[in-house]
């Protein structure tokens, strides 16, 4: 608290982003998503051409180069998309410009009751009412939830983080025709990782409710460049535009734009690394399964895993942390007995498992010695 900052600072509850190793500490790092593997060479290659007297000047206010190959890749027009400062900057921008309340509505924005937890910290900034739908059984969601229910406008990660679960094009189909009149918003920051992957930008041409969200940080492997983007119709894009030039007209540098498209357009070393996280995520969920685990189908890059009765989320958590292993726990009640992992190269799996194997075992021979 400061008397110095307004009422909304004051009362302001910010987002908590997963932990950040201290700088020389050597951990394996399953806790916030990344991509295990380079970006790719091209942006070694763009960096190395990049004329740094370009840096004088003023970047592209609308990141033309990236909207073009994002454009290309996704089979939508540039005037389609929309790019910012990562996909946590499009997402704020989208809450301001279609569900502020001042001038707009009282009726609530619907998003998961177990979502990305940046969603109600934008609710709470922006004065925004929010309906919390809850998750059916298997922390799945459920369209018909979405169906009848008056609202402003819907929010849904898909696949959903941190549950993992992906919803079909249908049930996202069946969403949008009964909120013709609210904006719906598909967060896809992990949709690369779904198997087959699926996109609801193939529904944008008969929705122009429709705003699909990505990100270049996770199967792009540039979470440390700071690049988002939205597509959707020209309409939703230009007033992402109004938006944004009201706050920061050069949300992405000279550089940064390089760097994205060199990585847009090299498709086939974005496939290979998909392609890799997916098989890695196979075995970590086979493996973990013949530990005990319990967790919901994957479409992600992280499972969402329930330890064996032996041993609880928050204490596997700690005891892995204390062996340099990150990974997530939300202490919050409906998901605390869970973990999220992010899934990593091989090496960096095998020895995860190794050692989750090790705390497993314990845990069972300390319980079996206290029962005797």
């Amino acid at each position: 608290m400061s008397r110095f900052w307004n009422k909304k600072i004051n009362e302001a509850k910010p987002y908590v982003a997963g932990e950040q190793p201290k700088p020389g500490q050597k951990v394996i790092k399953l806790n916030t998503n990344e991509n295990p593997f380079r970006p790719s060479p091209d942006c070694s290659e763009a960096v190395k051409n990049f004329d740094m007297g370009q840096l004088r000047l003023y970047p592209d206010t609308d990141s033309v180069m990236v909207c073009e190959a994002i454009a290309e890749a996704e089979g939508v027009l540039p005037s389609n998309v929309f790019v910012g400062n990562g996909s946590d900057e499009v997402l704020a921008l989208c809450f301001q410009t279609f569900f502020e309340k001042e001038g707009n509505t009282d009726l609530p924005v619907l998003t998961p009751e177990f979502s990305y937890s940046f969603y109600p910290v934008f609710e709470r900034f922006y004065d925004i009412r929010s309906r919390k739908i809850p998750l059916r059984e298997g922390l799945r969601i459920e369209a018909e939830d979405y169906v009848g229910v008056p609202n402003c406008g819907i929010v849904i990660a898909n696949p959903n983080a941190p549950t993992s679960r992906a919803i079909s094009l249908e049930d996202i189909r069946k969403i949008l025709e009964a909120n013709k009149d609210s904006v719906v918003i598909i967060d896809e920051a992990y949709a690369y990782f779904a198997e087959p992957y699926e996109t609801a930008v193939t529904l944008l041409e008969d929705h122009p409710n429709l705003c699909v969200v990505r990100t270049l940080s996770k199967s792009y492997s540039l979470a440390g460049l700071r690049t988002g983007y939205a597509i959707a119709s020209e309409e939703l894009i230009e007033g992402l535009k109004r938006c944004r030039d009201s706050f920061n007209s050069y949300p992405l540098g000279r550089l940064e734009q390089v760097i994205a498209a060199a990585a847009v357009r090299d498709q086939a070393y974005h496939s290979w690394t998909r392609q890799e996280i997916i098989k890695n995520r196979i075995y970590t969920v086979e493996a973990l399964e013949s530990l005990g685990f319990d967790m919901p189908e994957s479409s992600a890059n992280f499972v969402f895993a329930r330890p064996p009765k032996c041993i609880s989320a928050q204490k596997l958590y700690k005891n892995l942390k204390a062996k340099g292993i990150l990974v997530r726990y939300f202490d919050t009640e409906g998901i605390n007995d869970r973990l999220r992992i992010t899934i990593g190269t091989r090496e960096q799996m095998e020895q995860l498992i190794a050692q989750v194997s090790k705390e497993v075992e314990d845990a069972k021979a300390g319980s079996d010695n206290t029962q005797d």
